[in-house]
């Protein structure tokens, strides 16, 4: 059995929907950042970092949803959610790097300017720089959707609910996600799947609150 170690209204619903999509038993374990339980001994024993997502899985823990993401496919290929070209295949993989190493970053920024300068003036310079970047990262996603129903064409992959991720995070930092057309289109077809929307509805997302 698995279990999946997350917080509401953080980026490990994306590894909650990749489950939830997936179909396959496992149980779920809240670790609220609103109150420090991730930098609790007894999570910090679970993953030493103090994030989420982690996933426990035969005892061995795997963090990150990029690469949890990716071990749903490999254990489930059958659920095809994700391409089975390979070079599609790691495309999507890619695109996932991307919204850990740039687009999570830049919305961080946002709102920890501290974690990175001191000093009001300085904050407010990173925290301006933050905006602007994360920006350009959902306008990306925006020419990505482009003519297409899902990120990575005509299949709903496990991509797709990494990206929603900040479809949500940009609404909730009152940017006007609605100029970014094809993206917007998306978002609604994503709550249109039952199995994503239950997810936000539990984590009380900002977009089910709309």
């Amino acid at each position: 059995m698995m279990k999946l170690y997350f917080s509401p209204g953080a980026c490990s619903m994306a590894s909650r929907i990749g489950l939830a999509e997936c179909g396959v038993p496992y149980e779920e374990q809240p670790v609220l950042l609103a109150k420090a339980e991730h930098r609790t001994e007894a999570y910090l024993k679970i993953n030493p970092r103090g994030k989420v997502p982690a996933l426990e899985v035969d005892g061995r823990i795997l963090v990150e949803n990029t690469a949890i993401l990716t071990y749903l496919h490999l254990s489930f290929p059958e659920k095809k959610l994700m391409p089975a070209a390979a070079f599609d295949l790691t495309h999507a993989i890619s695109l996932m790097a991307w919204f850990s190493n740039t687009v999570h970053p830049a919305y961080t920024h946002t709102i920890r300017p501290e974690r990175w300068v001191d000093g009001d003036e300085c904050k407010a310079s990173v925290k301006d720089k933050g905006i602007k970047t994360f920006w350009d990262g959902l306008s990306e996603i925006d020419s990505l959707l482009k003519g297409k129903e899902w990120i990575m064409g005509s299949q709903f992959t496990y991509v797709d609910g990494y990206a929603l991720v900040f479809y949500g995070w940009g609404v909730r930092a009152g940017l006007q996600l609605p100029q970014l057309t094809a993206y917007t289109q998306w978002k609604d077809r994503m709550l249109a799947r039952p199995k994503v929307r239950k997810v936000l509805e539990s984590e009380g997302n900002v977009l089910v609150k709309q």
